[in-house]
């Protein structure tokens, strides 16, 4: 007999309804103890009794699913023992997934280990736990002790274990499960591949995950996100639209809101234009709103495209945005180089009621440094720390040592970085480098250079960057000794290549390149450019040569470059007056900046270049950058 605080009766044979009470667990957590019961008696209060049954497994099950909490949970655990359905295995498993579920491990585990009998479900729920948890040590040890209890392994255990190896960057294990995977025929499986394919993309391996992905007979859409978003993530942008396009004509399936996110953010790695408007279009025409993570994923997209102002149209049309939703329209602006409309935003956050965050603040020093707003940068800098208390970490510091080198302010972007109290990074010591390079000041170059090379010796950026230096000075003896460590340690300069948009495609160009199909019309097209432009005052900054050989060798290389090879075709294979676009992987060179200017006023077209560092919108002979960058 039980005997609740109100004085009502919980019998098992009467008729019980769950709904009829706010919670089964409170209501079982309320129950009396023996001593209160034999208070009552003694006080002769008039209880009415009957022979208590053994409530059904139902009745606890119920209960579990309404818990809360975990106080609500442990009386449940209590009565479960005392009613010995304990060993229920239904229930047991129940009992241990809310314990998982409000991350009470330690409870799990020991109600784990003194389970009589355990079933795939018991085993999935464990490691799917401690998965959860991050305790990943104990997940790879669970999942050991399943192996050598020589269960067969399920659909939801491998997929979980499978999950902690890609977390974890586990490459070795992960190669493990999957011949455990092949072991028990369950290689054909949908649910699993995919899961392999995302371990293999996230640990690096994206050609096993390729292959594995070439293997399945049935993708489902899960899978083809996975493999879209895996190209993405490892550079090869290209690749995923290629893919989308497959998925839907051959496999015939209808993306959702999760895989136009996914090529969204591939499109936005490539920045190609026309795929930009293509994906759009789809979005619109299945009906797809836009929600703070599709719309903010567009504004991106667009942004890294090169129209800023389809990204603002998209931001406009809104009508939830978060943090993150305007930080991405402030650092668009930013690296469009339009710096005053990424500060105009700013106090339009704060009469939308959105606090900035530390990378709205980034996103708001980026946009200062890219435009030459010092005085506005630095204002921003202290509002940060003054009016929302945001503790500065390295990324606004290498801002604010990009805005003031940038400006030629070095040796106050020198100090801030001897004075700060955060550990400095490749990114900090290369601003200031950039710097250097940027005003000739080969003294700090060398300091510079020194602490990154320190953090990262084998990166032959590091080594160009000061070469480069040196031979813009002159310094000859010292950029050989520079090519020389480069050469004895294997380090090979970062190749630069320049990619078009014509024909609905994307083409690819090098320095020197004659690979193309249209070659021999390429190199005839830039001769007579070359020529138009010299007749109207272009002169070739050798300068920007950096090696010691003559000046007829250094208008070869010059003439070369992928930018000029780029526009060339651009100009013979898209019809006149539109926009030629273009990315480059590196910064774009001094004489090739000049070149697109002349080009845009001879030729009459508008350029739109992504390089390393911002986008230049030449039109009419002037650079959004304003020559500064």
């Amino acid at each position: 007999m039980f005997k609740l605080k109100n004085q009502t009766l919980l019998t098992a044979n009467q008729s019980f309804k769950p709904q009829n009470i706010c919670s089964l667990a409170s209501a079982l957590s309320n129950l009396d103890d023996d001593q209160s019961i034999h208070q009552s008696n003694r006080q002769k209060t008039p209880i009415l009794t009957t022979q208590i049954q053994v409530p059904d497994p139902k009745f606890y099950l119920s209960a579990l699913i309404n818990c809360k909490n975990l106080q609500q949970i442990k009386p449940l655990h209590a009565h479960l023992s005392i009613n010995g359905l304990i060993n229920d295995p239904f229930l047991i498993n129940k009992l241990l997934y809310m314990y998982v579920r409000y991350n009470a491990l330690d409870d799990a585990h020991i109600l784990f280990d003194k389970m009589p009998e355990r079933n795939p479900v018991s085993w999935s729920v464990m490691i799917g736990g401690f998965a959860k948890a991050g305790s990943y040590i104990n997940c790879f040890d669970i999942f050991k002790e399943y192996l050598r209890s020589g269960q067969r392994p399920d659909v939801y255990t491998l997929p979980a274990i499978t999950r902690v190896c890609r977390n974890t960057q586990d490459l070795k294990m992960g190669r493990v499960v999957h011949h455990i995977v092949y072991k028990f025929g369950l290689h054909m499986n949908a649910f699993i591949c995919a899961a392999l394919v995302d371990m293999y993309a996230k640990c690096g391996v994206i050609d096993d995950a390729r292959k594995l992905f070439d293997t399945m007979k049935d993708k489902d859409l899960t899978t083809w996100t996975v493999m879209i978003g895996a190209y993405a993530a490892c550079g090869n942008a290209a690749e995923s639209l290629v893919l989308f396009d497959q998925m839907q004509e051959h496999g015939g399936i209808v993306p959702d809101k999760i895989s136009m996110v996914t090529v969204v953010n591939a499109c936005a790695k490539l920045g190609a234009m026309n795929k930009a408007k293509m994906i759009h279009d789809l979005i619109q025409k299945q009906h797809h709103s836009l929600d703070v993570i599709l719309g903010t994923a567009m504004i991106d997209m667009y942004a890294k495209c090169g129209s800023i102002d389809s990204a603002r149209e998209i931001f406009d049309k809104m009508r939830d945005k978060n943090v993150i939703t305007w930080s991405t329209m402030i650092a668009g602006y930013g690296y469009h180089g339009q710096g005053q409309k990424a500060l105009e935003l700013f106090p339009l956050m704060s009469k939308n009621r959105i606090k900035p965050n530390n990378v709205t603040f980034v996103s708001l020093l980026y946009a200062c440094s890219h435009s030459g707003l010092v005085e506005d940068g630095l204002n921003i800098f202290s509002l940060m720390q003054e009016q929302y208390f945001i503790k500065p970490d390295v990324k606004h510091y290498t801002c604010m040592v990009d805005l003031l080198g940038r400006a030629g302010k070095l040796d106050q972007a020198f100090d801030m970085i001897e004075n700060m109290n955060v550990e400095k990074d490749v990114g900090l010591w290369s601003a200031l480098l950039s710097a250097c390079r940027i005003h000739n000041h080969v003294e700090m170059a060398q300091k510079a250079a020194e602490s990154l090379l320190e953090i990262q010796p084998h990166n032959p950026s590091h080594y160009v960057m000061l070469s480069n230096i040196y031979a813009k000075a002159g310094k000859w003896e010292n950029m050989a000794k520079i090519r020389a460590q480069m050469t004895n340690q294997n380090l090979k300069k970062t190749p630069g290549f320049t990619w078009v948009e014509a024909q609905n495609k994307v083409h690819k160009f090098s320095s020197g390149d004659h690979s193309h199909c249209e070659s021999n019309k390429i190199y005839e097209k830039l001769t007579s450019l070359v020529r138009k432009l010299e007749d109207c005052g272009y002169v070739p900054d050798t300068e920007v040569v950096l090696h010691d050989v003559n000046e007829e060798l250094k208008l070869g290389n010059l003439y070369a470059h992928s930018e000029k090879l780029a526009i060339a075709y651009g100009l013979i294979s898209t019809p006149e007056g539109t926009v030629i676009r273009m990315t480059k992987n590196l910064r774009v060179c001094g004489d090739c900046h000049t070149f697109m200017k002349f080009v845009s006023v001879v030729e009459r077209r508008e350029i739109v270049v992504r390089d390393a560092k911002r986008f230049h919108h030449v039109r009419e002979g002037v650079c959004s950058c304003g020559d500064y960058w």
